[in-house]
């Protein structure tokens, strides 16, 4: 990536269009590059999802490596640049309100956001409980203490997120060093167990035989990965939300996306092979997928296994913690935006903490989103774990996605609209180079849209068989009024709180 001037101001050029009036009160710069850097990893690098992609079997390597390469750096190249040019608090609601509008901005942030509570209470809190349950102590499905555990590991990650950005940093600084720390210690430990017994996963014959088709792609297999890939690889730009809390966004943004991204797309594809070189074929779950693996190559420390995999367990449940609390702290602070500048019902939602600092009544509300959320989910599979991470993984993966419909173009028109405003980071080849990005990573986001929100369809398509119950474990029926039912319940929502928001506003101007 090209180097281009670097402003010594920390503040946002005085050409960029200025934050939103009266929306970022109360706020503390506090973030440095390797905030930011960690913020990202936290955030992006997804423990659940290691397991789910593992289940695409070799391809997923493949699948893997090609998304990073064709999808992962046009990414991060986009967001590299826009961030360091408009880094008002708010990030992506921001931008969309500024090439779009704020009813179209406060839709996208929506979606955005309430992935976020969806998947804290599903997708998280069930690979956590389930951890919890197989390696520390039994809990049980359904129970009291199933029940307990859960409502903790939730409210713990809001209050993590309640807590003021120069402390509540370090909870999510401590979570990247535990992934990336755990992640390292599975792949060097599968590399010794396959030098002692052999990479029985890959090749089923032990060290020797060919398995080179192991890895060949397939249409079927990419259709089944790649919303997955995509949920996994999406997010460098969430440290954005908190823009004016950093000390030099200009100047950290681009450096620390560059880094970010480049130790996710290694801490996803390594442990994946790793995952596939020592769990036998077939036998690969994506709720338990990463402790199955460790599970296994873990006896390479004899008596020391045991304490060594329980130590594990725990640092996976405490990443999984922070995960959730990385996305609390940045997509809290996106929606209490889009509340304060009048887009989503009272501008109260979005009220900053005068001492912390923080969006604490956005925060309570997406633990209250996340509690319902993990007791529907309970009751929908009637205790199935494995069938209620699927289907609240697509959920929180269909929602995310399609808040970069918007986000994408939005870029693209703030590229063309402000030309104006200095770009400290710019990507290469300038806008010819912009567009080429911007339009790879929509056909990505547009392909893994389609793909979670009705699955099986393009497969049909092409001629390809599609067990749908097989997959899912419920009717195509259920799926889709889960799935679709949540985007049409969402877009309700987002139109009539911007419909409040302006009745309230227009109230306030008519009094004063």
């Amino acid at each position: 990536m090209p180097n281009t001037p670097t402003p010594t101001d920390q503040s946002p050029h005085p050409e960029a269009p200025a934050p939103t009036p009266d929306a970022t009160p109360n706020l503390h710069r506090s973030l440095r590059r390797f905030d930011i850097t960690a913020m990202a990893v936290a955030a992006v690098i997804s423990f659940d999802t290691v397991g789910q992609i593992a289940t695409g079997g070799g391809e997923a390597v493949t699948w893997t490596a090609v998304i990073a390469v064709a999808f992962l750096i046009p990414y991060a190249l986009l967001f590299a640049e826009t961030g360091a040019a408009f880094p008002q608090e708010g990030g992506p609601y921001v931008w969309v309100k500024l090439a779009f509008g704020r009813l179209t901005a406060a839709i996208t942030t929506l979606f955005y956001w309430v992935t976020n509570p969806i998947w804290l209470g599903g997708s998280l809190v069930f690979i956590a409980a389930e951890t919890w349950d197989g390696f520390v102590f039994k809990l049980g499905q359904g129970t009291f203490a199933d029940y307990t555990f859960k409502i903790l590991f939730i409210w713990v990650a809001i209050l993590t997120a309640v807590v003021s950005l120069r402390k509540g940093k370090w909870i999510t600084t401590a979570g990247a060093g535990a992934k990336v720390l755990a992640l390292a210690v599975f792949t060097g430990t599968a590399v010794a167990y396959g030098l002692e017994h052999g990479f029985q996963g890959l090749t089923g014959t032990g060290a020797t035989g060919a398995h080179a088709a192991t890895f060949s792609p397939t249409t079927a297999g990419f259709l089944a990965l790649v919303p997955v890939l995509l949920f996994a690889y999406v997010g460098f730009e969430a440290p954005n939300a908190a823009g004016e809390e950093m000390h030099n966004p200009q100047r950290d943004v681009p450096v620390a996306l560059g880094r970010s991204a480049a130790i996710a797309a290694a801490c996803y594809l390594l442990p994946v092979l790793a995952i596939l070189s020592v769990v036998p074929a077939g036998k690969v779950t994506g709720i338990g997928g990463f402790m199955d693996g460790a599970a296994t190559i873990f006896t390479v420390y004899g008596g020391a296994s045991g304490a060594l995999l329980k130590t594990t367990a725990l640092l996976f449940v405490f990443a999984l913690l922070t995960q959730g609390s990385a996305w609390m702290i940045v997509s809290d602070r996106m929606q209490a935006m889009a509340a304060a500048d009048g887009g989503f019902f009272s501008r109260k939602l979005g009220a900053f903490h005068p001492t912390l600092g923080t969006p604490v009544r956005t925060n309570l509300l997406s633990g209250a989103i996340a509690t319902i959320f993990m007791v529907a989910a309970m009751r929908l599979a009637d205790g199935d774990a494995a069938a209620v991470f699927s289907v609240v993984l697509t959920v929180a993966v269909t929602t995310l996605l399609l808040s970069y419909l918007t986000v994408i173009p939005a870029l693209v028109v703030l590229r063309l609209r402000h030309r104006d405003v200095p770009r400290p980071y710019q990507v290469p080849f300038g806008s010819k180079g912009f567009m080429v990005c911007a339009v790879l990573v929509y056909a990505w986001i547009l392909i893994g849209s389609w793909a979670a929100l009705f699955p099986g369809t393009l497969e049909a398509l092409l001629g390809i068989t599609y067990d749908f119950h097989g997959t899912w474990g419920v009717s195509r029926t259920a799926f889709e009024a889960f799935t679709l039912g949540t985007v049409v319940a969402l877009l309700l929502l987002g139109t009539i709180g911007h419909t409040v928001a302006n009745a309230l506003n227009s109230r306030a101007r008519v009094r004063r």
